[in-house]
């Protein structure tokens, strides 16, 4: 036992020397390591898991939700996640991690997928993600402007350019909801 411990130890101080000179390079240009990515997708799959999993699903298929959830995406998100008919981004190009580019995934047909999905992404849009660029949109935006980035989020599998640009032109006099008050 003694032997395994002193093993281990020697091994740790190893992984902590190589790893604080240099060896393991940080630069978004490279990619990680195999197994570094698996651990770091396994962990970020189980946390997003496990803080989501008992989060209420309100109904996300009214039109003005979908058009509100289109408007705050095409305000603040399509840089990243891109939307129907723009390029890439310089900004997104630069990701690493890419970040997903919603309306290219198949929508979920599948109910209890589809609300696990939405979970998942309510908590991911407002408590972001470290090492990702993915910010928190939960400290300045409500949870019902949340929710509606997801149902807007949600429909946009296989959503045309023109699907796109006729939801986020009827929402151009939807305002924000960050304009400076006069009161």
């Amino acid at each position: 036992m003694k032997k395994i411990f002193s093993l281990l130890l020697v091994s740790f101080i190893l992984v902590v020397i190589a790893l604080g000179s240099g060896a393991y390079n940080m630069a978004a240009t490279e990619k990680h390591w195999a197994i570094t990515e698996k651990i770091i997708e396994w962990v970020r799959e189980s946390s997003i898991e496990a803080r989501a999993k008992d989060l209420e699903v309100p109904p996300l298929d009214g039109a003005e939700l979908l058009l509100k959830g289109a408007h705050h995406y095409h305000a603040m998100c399509t840089a990243c996640h891109l939307a129907p008919g723009l390029e890439p981004t310089e900004l997104s190009i630069g990701l690493y991690p890419q970040a997903p580019v919603f309306y290219q995934r198949k929508p979920d047909n599948d109910h209890t997928e589809k609300l696990n999905r939405a979970k998942a992404y309510f908590w991911v849009i407002k408590n972001g993600l470290k090492m990702t660029a993915m910010p928190a949109w939960g400290l300045s935006h409500d949870d019902n402007t949340i929710w509606a980035m997801v149902a807007f989020v949600l429909n946009m599998g296989n959503m045309t350019p023109e699907q796109y640009e006729n939801l986020t032109h009827s929402s151009k006099n939807h305002t924000h909801g960050h304009e400076q008050s006069d009161h």
